[in-house]
């Protein structure tokens, strides 16, 4: 089993990302998404996508982030817009299987000027 992210990067306030992960190895995929963590702060969800397109953001992305799974539904995408410092943290993607979550390694969003 492997998550594969990309696209993390350096971005200047008010700059876009959009990062990418791709899962292989899992059977069946209920849901797909992106937690985050800054440093000295715990992990928390960012973006979740489900198998039936149920889509959840926290409060704090909505309206500046957009989740999407691609056709295959083992790749999920974010698109990070009107990005700001406190968007900076580690970016884990994250696959729901039958019994178990699936972590990627995590890609860093940092947003400083």
């Amino acid at each position: 089993v492997q998550l594969q992210a990309s696209g993390g990067g350096l971005v200047q306030p008010g700059g876009s990302l959009r990062l990418s992960c791709e899962a292989s190895g899992i059977f069946t995929i209920a849901a797909m998404g992106w937690y985050r963590q800054a440093p000295g702060k715990e992990r928390n969800l960012v973006a979740g996508i489900s198998t039936d397109g149920a889509i959840d953001y926290v409060d704090s992305v909505k309206g500046r982030f957009t989740i999407s799974r691609g056709n295959a539904k083992n790749t999920v995408y974010l698109q990070m817009n009107s990005l700001k410092p406190e968007d900076t943290a580690v970016y884990y993607c994250y696959a729901q299987g039958m019994v178990r979550l699936y972590w990627g390694q995590g890609t860093q969003v940092t947003v400083s000027s």
